[in-house]
């Protein structure tokens, strides 16, 4: 059985929007073997509410159709899994039953229909692909949202119940789907606008227990854009069993009078199972050439990795598109070196043969 954490506490309302009351009576309550998840840590040591995410842009000539969805439950043998505390992600055997609860909002300033379904997803080489509108895969036909549609005001928020049911004939490997909140309307011309907001899924489905997850980091390296940008780059591997969504900081320390920087937030997309990807990390143009000492931290969920080492920036450095052809020029100013070298000595041995052959005065 899978003992979950939750949150209970409401996203929060827009500004200047009430609420209006409302028993949500669809949901599930949660489970008896269920705790208080923290809400989102800061810096400071206090917490506050996490956020629904996920928003749509108003349409220019009709009220907007914004909406967020946020998850409100993980397993506790992740409570120090940040992944979970934002996608559902878990491990489980085949035959098994998941249920998550989520918090939907609509962010829109009138009354709206809010839909709720799963769609399919896949972690490729470009990251974690979302499939178009309502798409179905092999997960997301496992999963079940209730309510699957909410009428709710301006403001207001609706609890629902994603249930994930895995067929005990499942095979085992891991799987992507996206759990979605969509919220539409139409503007003056009748145009019919979509927004919606999801949850990713990360489901890992076999025997025994979860396969262990894995990367390696390159080593970093230096350099300066065209522009005067100076980057750090370094490669990853994901040598694991499960995709990874990688996130840290990079430290540099020990510049040139003693000067450092502020840790700088690093972000790469998805990783699938043995891909690769190179992190490149932009810095403030003004930054000296160097040399610093850098350290790059990574993290996938409680899965960590660091890699350290010297990196300059050196000159600007010019594309190669960009440079011009000088072969010819260097080809013709060794070939009149060359013949300036030949004309000396050519000189040189003339006047010595010349010294030779005159004649030795007689005493």
């Amino acid at each position: 059985m899978t003992v979950l954490v939750t949150a209970g506490v409401p996203a929060s309302t827009a500004a200047g929007a009430v609420p209006v009351p409302r028993a949500v009576t669809r949901a599930e309550p949660a489970p008896p073997d269920v705790v208080d998840l923290p809400a989102a840590d800061r810096r400071d040591g206090r917490s506050k509410p996490p956020q629904p995410s996920g928003s749509a842009s108003p349409s220019p000539s009709g009220p907007d159709v914004s909406v967020g969805v946020r998850l409100l439950d993980a397993p506790v043998n992740r409570r120090d899994d940040s992944r979970a505390h934002k996608y559902i992600v878990d491990h489980v055997k085949p035959g098994t039953t998941i249920k998550r609860r989520i918090m939907v909002k609509n962010s829109s300033e009138i009354h709206r229909k809010v839909a709720l379904y799963a769609a399919a997803a896949a972690v490729t080489k470009k990251g974690f692909v979302i499939a178009p509108d309502r798409t179905e895969n092999e997960l997301s036909s496992w999963i079940r949202v209730e309510p699957g549609e909410e009428a709710l005001a301006a403001g207001e928020e609706v609890e629902a119940l994603v249930t994930i049911r895995v067929p005990r004939n499942a095979e085992a490997g891991e799987r992507y789907a996206v759990v979605w909140a969509e919220i539409s309307g139409t503007d003056g011309q009748q145009i019919r606008n979509v927004g919606r907001a999801g949850i990713r899924v990360y489901l890992s489905v076999g025997p025994g227990g979860e396969p262990p997850s894995g990367f390696e980091i390159g080593p970093l390296t230096g350099l300066r854009e065209p522009d005067g940008t100076p980057i750090v780059t370094a490669d990853v591997r994901n040598t694991g069993k499960r995709a990874l969504d990688l996130a840290g900081e990079l430290r540099l320390a020990e510049g040139p009078g003693g000067l450092a920087t502020d840790p700088v937030r690093v972000e790469a997309a998805t990783l699938p199972l043995n891909g690769s990807t190179t992190v490149r990390i932009a810095l403030d143009s003004r930054l000296p050439d160097g040399p610093w000492s850098a350290k790059l931290d990574l993290a996938s969920g409680w899965t960590k990795r660091s890699a350290s080492g010297t990196v300059s920036f050196g000159g600007t450095t010019v594309p190669a598109a960009a440079s011009a052809d000088r072969s010819s020029a260097v080809l013709a100013g060794g070939l009149v070196a060359s013949g300036l070298v030949l004309a000396l000595l050519f000189g040189f041995a003339y006047r010595r043969r010349s010294q030779q052959r005159e004649p030795v005065p007689q005493g």
